[in-house]
């Protein structure tokens, strides 16, 4: 009775922690302006079941999506026998769902138990890639710190709960072959029998006692990783969906026209409309592009809380291949560092109190920016549709348009536009000289 009414109080704590995280997820995505991606919902659903569920763009890479996939299908999978853990925890039973089942929870068991071993397998992989091969994209200045050692985090984290259930499951069939209390003989376990002769000279008491610290580990190093979640590049496990259906469905690169602009230029031939007043409750005037957070639309920091961090954006951009300052993956760990920072002065503030910081400088340089050639590389290579190039598009507008700030080649560019109709300093009587020559 001690122990269910302790873990139903862990339960409860967990979940209340996770729903609170949540709200604050959804407060800070929702800090940016409104933007309809209500469209075309059969086309959604499609992309994200190719995408998100399916994977499709990890196989772009066949062994990394090999490995991945089957880390995410025992995700899934072995999370069922979660159900069982937390009613054997409330109801003080063991593994109730064993008699309902019948031969199928031996099955099922089994199975579990050949993706645990699956998982470690891959999970190693991914550790000796990650930390031992010199693959460009995992040694770069972007993922030093906290997100490479984050990314470690995450896979000790899931070695030591295959671990731990490969351990409990052993324990659990000495105390069944013993006839030991309540431990009735259910189960098939191919893995974790190898495990059994570690234990044949111990305490009965001992291996119970071993069998329930692993129950217990297990269990609250799952609800550990569910709150850990939000502080982590692995929240895309849940934001992958989301992120997937509400990504851009129209053809890849194209741009959008700037609703502020149609605006400002609607209200300029409107002779009713003051320019220069003060009052204008019609807010047709709008900043031209974005300079911090609350100029993105929301979709974009739902891309900068969904980023893997994986670097695949980074490794196809060629600004970034050919040694330029700009790397995609950066751009959206410093919109969500920087969306972080906002929401954590809104926590203590209970309202946003202006820090004197933006995105645009303090975050992201200018320098940045400018090196990137909208190739839409980076859209195209990422494995669940984050768009950096909104965003770097986004910060340019406001620096050309708001700030009348550009490199020399582009200000020379757009003034020969204004002035000679093309790109070129050359008279407009000129232009088809070179016909004669």
């Amino acid at each position: 009775m001690i122990s269910s009414i302790l873990f139903s109080l862990i339960l409860i704590f967990s979940i209340l922690l996770f729903i609170r995280n949540c709200r604050k997820l959804y407060r800070n995505i929702n800090l940016g302006k409104n933007i309809d991606r209500s469209d075309k919902s059969n086309l959604r659903f499609k992309k994200m079941f190719r995408l998100a569920f399916g994977q499709s763009k990890m196989f772009d890479k066949p062994l990394v999506g090999i490995l991945h996939f089957i880390v995410y299908v025992a995700f899934v999978l072995i999370n069922i026998e979660l159900l069982e853990i937390i009613l054997d925890g409330v109801l003080g039973t063991h593994r109730v769902l064993a008699p309902v089942l019948g031969n199928f929870y031996n099955f099922l068991i089994a199975f579990f138990e050949l993706l645990a071993i699956a998982v470690i397998v891959c999970v190693i992989l991914f550790w000796i890639r990650r930390n031992l091969l010199k693959i460009r994209r995992f040694i770069s200045n972007d993922l030093k710190g906290w997100p490479k050692n984050d990314a470690n985090y995450i896979l000790y984290i899931e070695v030591i709960l295959m671990f731990l259930f490969l351990n409990m499951n052993a324990t659990d069939q000495v105390l069944q072959n013993a006839g030991y209390s309540y431990y009735g003989d259910y189960g098939t376990y191919p893995i974790s029998l190898y495990l059994v002769p570690v234990y044949e000279n111990l305490e009965l008491s001992s291996i119970f006692i071993i069998e329930r610290v692993s129950w217990w580990l297990h269990i609250l190093g799952i609800l550990f990783f569910l709150n850990y979640l939000y502080y982590s590049k692995h929240l895309h496990i849940l934001l992958a969906f989301p992120n997937t259906y509400f990504s851009n469905i129209n053809s890849g690169g194209g741009l959008d026209n700037l609703d502020s602009v149609y605006k400002e230029v609607k209200a300029m031939l409107d002779p009713k409309v003051d320019p220069y007043s003060t009052n204008n409750t019609n807010q047709q005037f709008q900043k031209f592009g974005a300079d911090d957070v609350f100029d993105l639309n929301w979709f974009q920091l739902l891309n900068s809380y969904t980023c893997t961090e994986c670097g695949r954006c980074s490794s196809e951009c060629p600004a970034n291949q050919t040694g330029k300052i700009l790397s995609p993956r950066s751009i959206m760990m410093k919109t969500r560092d920087r969306l972080e920072e906002v929401g954590k002065n809104i926590d203590k503030n209970k309202a946003f109190k202006d820090d004197g910081k933006k995105l645009l400088n303090d975050y992201i340089t200018k320098e940045e920016l400018w090196a990137c050639t909208t190739c839409n590389a980076c859209v195209e290579s990422c494995p669940i549709g984050i768009d950096p190039l909104s965003i770097i598009i986004d910060l340019r507008r406001y620096m050309v348009m708001e700030e009348s700030s550009a490199p020399k080649e582009i200000n020379n560019m757009m003034n020969n536009l204004e002035n000679n109709g093309a790109p070129w300093p050359f008279n407009q009587q000129d232009r088809l000289n070179w016909i004669n020559n």
